[in-house]
Parts: structure tokens; sequence; C-alpha cells
């Protein structure tokens, strides 16, 4: 019988929030990975802030950012152009704690020079945490912290910018850079007609003086909300780049006309636009036609955050199922009791291991690159076959953890769907995968010295593990084919897995000889919980993802 509320029936046997977590001192192999590349010292700060981001509160800004979508002012009320991004303050507040925490400049010094290690490998860890709870607003905090690497071609620029930038202050207030407590740039890159191809971008630049005037547009323009944009567009000397601020030197709005918001299938608390320049002010940055150059040094650093963002993804998905499967009663045992569940959770957290551990592998490689040749060939080489894999593995990840909660893992009201919506964007964005496998065949071509030797120290680091001889010998072979381009899909997949055994050996080599056994030795089954796991090494990995 119906009580006067209308309830009929108690509920019971459903899994608690997944919040209030200290999300650092909850993952094992993300503290372990973190020790391992250089930031043991770190230990105290990471767990401060990832019990911040892992808190209710943090969650619920996630929640409105997301549902609270940005909306483009074109016009304010009097009539003047204006062309302004309106977000919910939720999102205000998730890019001030990122801010705050230095996401966005935390391996710059304040005059723009590389911070000292482990910089990159600290700011990685944060980055991976903020990404399990809020990917969206990452965008713009990433691209911030990226263009100081191009900028630094235009020292005169630096000088001016890096100070604002250097803060720990958000200033959304739409004002002159030169007047904020704090900055945030996107870019342009891509137009209808080229997409990837930039080479074949159609915007004009034309000499003003010490400035440019630009003319054209962009069909993706990354967080429009910024207060300068980093773009290409042809000059007199060939495709070159340029630094376009929201404002012009006489405090005028700069000639950038908003068209519309992308709408898109995730990514939907950040906002991205298509625009129009007329005669916008713009300064040079680096040499005239030289301007894939210069804006290759932001593009890696960009594809840096993609991995990193994505293993976040999958981290926090193996943790929201993982959190469910020990609470949820199924035929009178948990969930996470049951072998065939225990499999399949097994499988994801020693991919999700994999995946930890090489994000922080390739950080620490860009800690280390200015002061060790390696660590530079290795950063070159494989920045684009981490992306590749890692950024490629989070969608089909996603789902089966959605599948692990059921329905609820379907609806809008859970975490996982918004993941899942949102993990195909560090895909596509910086380079789809084909490009990914194109770089790895230029660098390949371009230092095919230095892509050998750290061929040969991950065939040293891999050594005795199963199937890596094997591997190393088939990515060398695929290489040196003649017509490599079509075999460099399952070559770049097979290079990301021999990097992902390297690293993990130096974090846990019992699980690295797992990784190899399941991933080289074996051919890896297309859906997980299919890998040959005994009982006994299913629980240690679970418990290490997740303390029970």
């Amino acid at each position: 019988m119906a009580d006067a509320f209308g309830m009929t029936h108690e509920v019971l046997n459903q899994s608690p929030p997944f919040v209030d977590v200290d999300l650092f001192a909850a993952d094992g192999p993300l503290r372990d990975a973190v020790a391992a590349n250089g930031g043991a010292d770190a230990a105290a700060e990471l767990s401060a802030f990832g019990r911040h981001w892992g808190s209710a509160a943090m969650a619920e800004r996630a929640r409105l950012a997301n549902e609270n979508t940005p909306k483009l002012r074109t016009f304010d009320a009097r009539g003047f152009r204006r062309d302004e991004v309106e977000f919910h303050p939720a999102y205000h507040d998730l890019m001030a704690d990122s801010v705050r925490a230095g996401l966005h400049n935390s391996t710059w010094t304040r005059e723009g020079a590389p911070a000292a290690a482990p910089a990159e490998v600290v700011r990685a860890a944060r980055f991976f945490m903020a990404a399990q709870v809020e990917s969206g607003h990452l965008c713009p905090i990433t691209m911030t912290r990226a263009s100081v690497a191009a900028i630094a071609a235009a020292p005169d620029l630096l000088a001016r910018v890096m100070p604002v930038i250097a803060t720990t202050s958000y200033d959304p207030v739409f004002a002159p850079w030169w007047q904020k407590r704090g900055m945030t740039l996107g870019m342009g890159m891509t137009e209808k007609q080229g997409g990837t191809d930039v080479r074949a971008n159609a915007t004009r630049a034309v000499r003003d003086g010490e400035a440019w005037r630009i003319t054209g547009h962009k069909w993706f323009m990354s967080a429009p909300m910024c207060d300068a944009f980093l773009v290409l567009a042809q000059a007199e000397g060939g495709l070159s780049c340029f630094f376009m601020p929201r404002f012009r030197p006489d405090g005028q709005v700069n000639g950038l006309r908003f068209q519309r918001l992308k709408d898109k299938l995730g990514n939907r608390s950040n906002a991205s636009s298509e625009v129009e320049f007329y005669d916008a002010y713009a300064l040079p940055v680096g040499e005239e036609g030289k301007g894939v150059r210069t804006i290759i040094q932001m593009v890696q650093l960009t594809r840096q955050d993609c991995a990193i963002a994505s293993a976040g993804l999958m981290r926090s998905g193996l943790a929201h199922a993982l959190n469910h499967a020990r609470h949820r009663s199924v035929f009178q045992r948990h969930l996470a009791d049951q072998p065939l569940m225990q499999s399949v959770l097994a499988d994801m957290a020693l991919n999700v291991e994999a995946t930890t551990a090489l994000t922080m592998r390739l950080c620490r490689a860009f800690d280390r690159m200015a002061a060790d040749a390696q660590e530079a060939a290795y950063m070159r080489f494989l920045t684009p076959a981490v992306k590749y894999w890692i950024c490629k593995s989070a969608p089909g990840f996603l789902y089966e953890a959605m599948e692990c909660l059921g329905g609820n893992g379907y609806v809008e009201e859970g975490i996982l769907a918004r993941h899942y919506r949102e993990a195909p964007v560090n895909a596509i964005w910086e380079g789809s995968g084909n490009v990914m496998c194109l770089d790895v065949l230029r660098a390949l071509a371009r230092e095919s010295e230095a892509a050998m030797a750290v061929m040969t120290v991950l065939a040293n680091e891999t050594r005795g593990l199963p199937g890596a001889a094997e591997a190393v010998a088939f990515v060398g072979a695929a290489f040196r084919a003649p017509d490599s381009e079509r075999s460099a899909r399952l070559a770049v997949e097979m290079l990301a897995l021999l990097a992902a055994c390297a690293a993990l050996n130096a974090v846990h080599p019992a699980h690295a000889d797992l990784f190899a056994r399941t991933r080289l030795a074996e051919r890896h089954a297309g859906f997980h919980g299919a890998a040959d796991l005994s009982a006994a090494e299913a629980r240690a990995l679970l418990e290490r993802a997740l303390p029970g």
C-alpha cells in the first residue's frame, strides 16, 4: 500500500555516489607512477588536490557546467557588436580552481622558460585528476599552458604576456588582456576547405606597420571566450602564426565575428565556435612563412594533454564501475565477487594501470628533454603514438564501464554518460588517429637514428617480458617496409603497447608481466574480461586500483 508521499517501495541495493574521496590517495597506480617518474615529494600537495576535486561539491559543479551550456551573445543591449560567450557560474568556479592550482602555467617559470623537473609530472597528475571530474573546461587551460611554447618564438611578446599568464588568478571579465589579473589563450588553425591540411588555409594576413591585419575565417576556433588566440594565416612569405587579441590596442573590440557555437556530441561545458575575421589586429609570432613550425611547439603540448585527459577519463570510468560493483548485489552476491564481473573489472584495471604509467613516463620525457637528447627523442617519437593508443582506447573502455553499471550507467544523472560523450574529442582534436600515425612515420624519416635509439631503449626495458622481443621485431620491420603507411596503425599501436610495458615495468613489474602476456604474447580479445587472469591476479589488480 502506498504511503502518504506516494512511495510504494523502499529504495535499496543502489551503490553510493563515488564522491568525497581523495582521488590521489585512492589511486595506487597513479601514486606509484608519479613517484617512479620523479614526483614523490609532491604526494602531500597532490593528495590535497585529490580531496578537493574528489568532493561532492566539485561533482555538482561539473554537472551544472555541462547541463547549462555556453551561450553566444553577439550584440549588447545597445546594438554594439560584442561576441561574448556566457557561461554558468559553475564553469567559472571550475576554471578558477584549475587556474589556482596552476594547471595553466606551472610548467613554466614567470619568464616563460621551462620549469624544473618534475613540473610536468606533477602538473600531469593534477590534470589527470581534474579530467575525472570535468574535462571540458580543461580545453582553455591546456591551450593557455601550451601557447607559451609557441609565443617563445616572439620574445618581446612573451615578455609582455607572461606576467599575466603566470598569475594564479582567473579573471573572466571581458576586457583587454593587459588590464586583467589573469588571461587565457585559445587557438584557430583549421578552415572549411582544409581541415587538417592547414597549408590549404585561405585566411590572409597583410602587414600594417608593426602589426598585421587578418581577414578570413576559422571553421573551429577553440575556446572563443579566451583573451587572445594563436591563429594561422597566409602572409606574403607563406603560412604564418599570429597572436590575435580580443581587443585592439586602442581598447576597441577586435574584428573577430563569431558566427555560432558548435553543437557538439560532448565537451558541452566548453565553447567551440566558427569565426570570421574582419581586418582583425594581430601580432606576428615566429618567422613569416614558418607558421606550422611555430605552432607545432604548442601542438606537442596539447597532444600530451589529450592523452592525460583520456587516461583520466578511463580511470574515472574504472573507479565508478568498481564502486558500483562492490555495493550492488545480484543473485545474493556483490557484483565484484562474481567471477565474470571480476574478470572484466580486473582486465580494465590492468589497462588503466598501463595507461597511467605510460602517461607519467611521457611527461617525464617532457620534463627532461631540454637536458637529455634521449628524452627529447622519446618525447618526439612517442607523443603521437601515446596519444593514438590512449585516446582511441577511451571511448570503448568507457562504454564497458557504463555497461558495468547497467541502465544506471546510461542515464544522464550519472557521470559515465558524460565521460562517454567526452571521450572521442581527444582522439579527434590535435590530430586524428591517421595523423598521429603519419607523424610517427615522419619522426622516423627525419630522425631515424634517434627513433631507433628509442626503440633500443624500449627493447632493453621490456627484455624478458612475454612477447616483447617479437613486438620489437614486428615494429621495426613494419616501419622499414616500403609501404609502411599501410600498416602504420598496427605498428603504432604495437609501439604504444611496448612503451606501456616498459613504463609499467618501472612501476610494478608483476603487472607489467601480466600486461605483456595479455597484450603482446597473446592476442587480446576485442572486449575487456577475456584476458586469462587468475582469481588472485584479479583480486590484486582491483585492490590496487581502488582499495575496498
